[in-house]
């Protein structure tokens, strides 16, 4: 099996060589660097290694892992423009809007979704691309909680904004890897904790989220309590699952 480093490259490689639609013109400028924000590429990784444990092709399951990591990167654009989160920069660099403007900006984040489904579509059948499409429907869904006003509950906030992609990773990989829909719950299971676990690590980092409501010695409870959590449906998986115990090895290590 492929370590997390190997499929890491697998991922960059097949990024980097993505033929992007010739409609978007100049447009796959700003699109590239949205895509090339230096991420750690979990998503991605996450359904590889689902696939290959589950018995699958790492191959024929990149463009599923590319088609999530477009989505992500076109939800970090949106999330960024200063009518949602306001960010100026965005892993040490100017985000899209502040680099290219408004306008490009949102347009290279629709254009990365509409990338991200046609890699979708390249499979047979619509699995994939359905649970693209409702992972990506939570996130809005999250993301709409979080600017709404109101006082959202933080666990459904996160799992939709944050762990349906992450649950969804794992789906893709199972598709791809031809994997019966009535044996999928555990390996789902594992990737919404997956997805909590790392939700909850983030808000340490950042201070915010659970470790604001919280304080930062409870919400370090919280990530241990979150780390056994899915360690122990790794052991519910009938499969050979080390490679997704190294990543969730590497959230695990980031808790400050």
């Amino acid at each position: 099996m492929l370590t997390p480093d190997e499929l890491r490259a697998r991922v960059e490689k097949y990024l980097d060589g993505l033929e992007l639609a010739r409609e978007v013109g100049a447009l796959d400028e700003a699109m590239r660097y949205a895509l090339a924000g230096g991420g750690k590429r979990i998503r991605p990784l996450l359904c590889l290694a689902t696939a290959e444990a589950a018995g699958g092709d790492v191959e024929v399951a990149l463009p599923a892992a590319a088609a999530l990591e477009l989505v992500h990167s076109f939800s970090l654009v949106h999330d960024d423009l200063p009518a949602l989160d306001d960010d100026e920069e965005r892993r040490g660099r100017p985000t899209a809007h502040v680099r290219f403007g408004e306008a490009h900006a949102i347009l290279a984040g629709d254009a990365l979704l509409a990338e991200a489904f046609s890699l979708a579509l390249r499979y047979p059948g619509n699995e994939i691309a359905r649970e693209l499409a409702r992972a990506t429907s939570g996130m809005i869904g999250g993301q709409f909680l979080d600017v709404d006003g109101g006082s959202p509950e933080r666990a459904e906030l996160n799992r939709l904004k944050t762990g349906r992609l992450f649950e969804a990773s794992v789906a893709c990989g199972l598709f791809a890897a031809h994997l019966p829909a009535d044996e999928h719950e555990p390996w789902r299971a594992f990737g919404a904790d997956y997805g909590f676990l790392y939700q909850v690590v983030d808000d340490l980092l950042d201070r915010d989220g659970y470790a604001e409501e919280l304080g930062e010695e409870r919400t370090r409870a919280l990530a241990a309590q979150a780390e056994d959590a899915t360690r122990a449906r790794l052991l519910e998986l009938p499969a050979d699952a080390s490679v997704l115990q190294e990543l969730v090895e590497e959230v695990s290590a980031r808790v400050p």
